[in-house]
């Protein structure tokens, strides 16, 4: 894997080509390393200010990490009119690089440097919104248990697991802690991430996963009742009626994936 050294020289020497290249007119570090918490596994956030076709910039920039960095892939994460290209160097050094137009240049949070050029005012990037993650929760909470009853292990499982994530993410909504990528669940108390063990999936079998839904919808409505007691109140009766759905086992023929297989002719 990187070393520390490895990684501060690959971002000095990408910082120093910016600074020689006719079209980036700004540049700056975002993340951990711009606010000075970065550690020995942070990668690397540098955003570039393109001036002009934004497009043949990017593509350009991206030939010469593939030739002179050893790039082994990368990927785009659209943010308007700019681009996030993330890269994968050799000892998994990931690369994430933003090319924005430079109207779009500056911070949209506290973790920001700017290194050259000059920063816009831009409005910060907003937070989840609370409501959609509650109808998710839901959403979320219906399709395990109809997933059970069909016996779809695998896929009951994954809304269980999206469940727990949404309820990380309201809670540090709720704390003031970063709710994206369950970047401030290591900030959360003890006595409401000790709850969350009990949801994760032990088996995939029947009992245990339905043990695992019950667990995660109470731990998410007693956040809720943090926030909203009103709506909790109201969603509270209807998991109980879905979890005791879900505990019925199926009549024969019904709700074990038979009726989706297809059947082999009879001699």
């Amino acid at each position: 894997m990187f070393t520390a050294e490895e990684r501060d020289s690959i971002r000095d020497r990408l910082l120093a080509k910016a600074e020689a290249d006719e079209t980036i007119v700004g540049a700056a570090l975002t993340g951990s390393h711009a606010v000075g918490v970065g550690d020995r596994w942070s990668d690397t956030d540098i955003v570039l200010a393109v001036r002009g076709d934004l497009n043949a910039t990017l593509n350009r920039w991206t030939r010469w990490l593939y030739d002179e960095l050893g790039a082994q892939h990368h990927w785009d994460l659209p943010v308007g009119a700019s681009t996030i290209r993330v890269f994968l160097l050799p000892g998994w050094l990931e690369l994430d690089m933003t090319f924005a137009p430079e109207t779009e240049f500056g911070p949209r949070g506290p973790q920001w440097r700017t290194i050259f050029g000059r920063p816009q005012p831009l409005e910060p990037f907003t937070d989840p919104d609370r409501n959609t993650l509650v109808g998710l929760v839901w959403h979320h909470a219906l399709h395990a248990g109809i997933c059970i009853r069909r016996r779809r292990w695998w896929q009951a499982e994954h809304w269980i697991s999206a469940i727990r994530d949404h309820a990380i993410t309201l809670a540090c909504l709720r704390l003031g802690h970063p709710a994206a990528y369950a970047k401030g669940a290591h900030l959360l108390p003890d006595d409401l991430t000790a709850p969350l063990e009990t949801t994760l999936v032990r088996a995939l079998a029947r009992p245990e996963l339905h043990r695992a839904l019950s667990a995660t919808i109470t731990v998410v409505t007693d956040e809720l009742e943090h926030t909203d007691p009103a709506l909790t109140s109201r969603l509270r009766p209807m998991f109980a009626e879905l979890l005791a759905g879900v505990s019925e086992q199926p009549s024969p023929g019904q709700g074990t994936g038979e009726e989706s297989r297809p059947r082999r002719p009879r001699d």
